[in-house]
């Protein structure tokens, strides 16, 4: 096995003391075939044990003592996350401000985002598709982080892997639905072929998290569509036609 991962960090993250993070992709696992090589996708069709084996890899390439990642359903739900669960919550979301607990989003297009406080030492970890990004989940993950000690204006955020807006094509219907709620979202739309656009959902969730009053925000901008050998990706497994797919992992732990 791999003893670390390869993974991709962002700037403002990486500075900040007591504070761990990671953006992992798809390689550096013990997976094979569809889900080559470092799927951690619970709800995937990979073998049980290559799972386990992958996750146990981040774990201890952050120096875990556990690995925690929840049920995901596109919802705006936050946990709090106080010790480790043997059962998945349903949520979209985590904050803690327990060392060694380390929060990790499972994505395959949609965005990860990774909050710290380092003050406060506070941090949270939102999985954010368009659903979930129309729905809240940001600003719920930011409420939640401040119910238990932390800033808004001391919180920082990256923004992870996830896909961009060449390979994010979507049609009439969801343009209006995302002007439906925010006028100012029509800049976030590219015109397409036919009635098509391309719709810039990384640029959202930034303008979303700038919009709360963030202290900074990263946006790493990798394409988990475009990126094949990078990162899984659901869109790329939809226009091949294929059964199944991996989830890259974005991870972050309060040092112990």
């Amino acid at each position: 096995m791999t003893e670390s991962p390869p993974h991709a960090l962002a700037h403002n993250l990486s500075t900040l003391e007591g504070i761990r993070h990671g953006f992992f992709g798809r390689k550096g696992g013990v997976s094979t075939g569809l889900y080559e090589s470092l799927n951690i996708g619970q709800g995937s069709e990979d073998d049980v044990q290559a799972i386990r084996d992958n996750r146990e890899l981040i774990r201890n390439a952050l120096g875990a003592e556990k690995l925690l990642s929840c049920f995901q359903v596109h919802s705006a739900k936050v946990v709090t996350v106080t010790e480790p669960w043997q059962t998945r919550p349903q949520a979209d979301a985590m904050v803690t401000d327990h060392p060694g607990l380390a929060l990790c989003i499972l994505s395959a297009d949609c965005v990860p985002v990774l909050f710290a406080d380092e003050t406060a030492k506070v941090i949270g970890a939102a999985h954010a598709g368009w659903k979930g990004a129309l729905g809240g989940v940001c600003e719920a993950t930011i409420d939640a982080m401040e119910a238990i000690g932390a800033n808004r204006e001391n919180i920082q955020a990256a923004i992870g892997p996830a896909i961009q807006q060449e390979s994010y094509e979507v049609g009439p219907e969801f343009r209006d639905t995302f002007a439906g709620e925010h006028e100012w979202t029509d800049r976030l739309f590219k015109a397409g072929r036919d009635d098509r656009s391309h719709f810039d959902l990384t640029g959202y969730v930034q303008a979303v998290l700038l919009r709360e009053g963030l202290s900074s925000v990263d946006n790493l901008g990798h394409d988990t569509c475009a990126l094949e050998d990078d990162y899984f990706s659901n869109r790329r497994r939809n226009h091949r036609g294929e059964d199944d797919y991996g989830r890259n992992g974005s991870v972050i732990m309060l040092e112990a």
